[in-house]
């Protein structure tokens, strides 16, 4: 049977009834959610065992469990309940100020902060119904991104992690080193006796989740002795107030570190590579024109966010 003859005899509306069943793991909460009856939904379920040939829902005790086949398909549901959401909402014409779409985008802290907030206020000037969905990555999201790109509209991450998917160079950034005005193992300046010596709190430390100025240390014939690692870099200098501990942040969470109070950023005592942001998405968003709308924000934040980094590297 050939894959348009078989979606032709599937109920598409079968797929919520799926992603709803595997969330609640119960066919009463799941019609619920759904407003749907329990008879109804039940009916859905016995269509979607006939044709996994799997129960989908087991019995375990006084309660439901999903079967190992269900949880294997809990992914696949939830990207397919995307991709189609994104068929049905293009337009052939569309006009940002008249829209309600929707863009979801991967990136750390750090990103959200910088670009994705100044793109946010761009949109909010000029598309008010627009509305950003703005998510953690994590390692394995980043180590997935070709197909999670597929779901959603972009990711802000520098170059280094990802190949063979376009992107969007977005602006230049430094490394600075925040340590506690307490700390008096640190003079005007930090120096490599300092990098050497004293504790540190680092960030993510993965093998697909690291920051490019942590590797140059290492590289440098240093092994930092890290007492914190922190998968944040705006919490980051919580972990170094009122401790002799050293960390990096980007030049562009300056302000945010300093505005904790009891702060100190200074430069690093070796050129670090600077980082080289960007937006990757995948190439199925290529020709859409509300993606196009939406690179070209980001474009032009990327600029303001440039200017205002310049100036906070010490």
């Amino acid at each position: 049977m050939t894959n348009s003859a078989l979606l032709s005899r599937l109920d598409l509306n079968l797929l919520i009834s799926l992603d709803a069943l595997i969330t609640e793991r119960s066919v009463t909460r799941a019609a619920e959610r759904l407003h749907l009856s329990q008879p109804a939904l039940s009916a859905s379920l016995a269509r979607l065992r006939s044709h996994f040939g799997d129960p989908i829902l087991a019995r375990r005790g006084n309660a439901y469990e999903l079967t190992p086949f269900a949880l294997r398909l809990a992914e696949h549901t939830t990207t397919a309940l995307e991709a189609a959401r994104r068929v049905f909402e293009s337009q052939a014409t569309w006009e940002p100020a008249e829209s309600e779409r929707e863009f979801s985008i991967y990136g750390s802290d750090y990103g959200f902060t910088t670009i994705g907030r100044v793109a946010s206020e761009l949109a909010a000037e000029r598309a008010p119904g627009v509305r950003f969905r703005f998510m953690l990555h994590n390692p394995m999201v980043v180590e997935d991104a070709a197909n999670r790109l597929r779901s959603v509209d972009g990711m802000v991450l520098p170059h280094g992690f990802l190949t063979g998917l376009p992107y969007l160079d977005l602006w230049r950034d430094g490394w600075v080193a925040v340590v506690s005005s307490s700390n008096d193992a640190v003079g005007d300046q930090v120096t490599m006796e300092n990098v050497a010596e004293l504790p540190w709190v680092m960030s993510y430390q993965s093998r697909s989740a690291f920051t490019s100025a942590e590797r140059q240390i290492q590289q440098l014939g240093i092994e930092p002795r890290v007492e914190v690692v922190v998968e944040s870099f705006l919490s980051l200098p919580h972990f170094v107030v009122g401790t002799q501990r050293i960390g990096l942040i980007q030049a562009a969470l300056a302000p945010f570190a300093l505005q904790l109070g009891g702060i100190r950023v200074l430069p690093l005592p070796f050129d670090a590579t600077p980082l080289v942001n960007a937006l990757w998405w995948h190439p199925v968003h290529n020709r859409d024109s509300e993606h196009e709308w939406m690179r070209g924000l980001f474009e032009e934040a990327a600029g303001i966010v440039a200017a205002a980094a310049l100036k906070n590297v010490p």
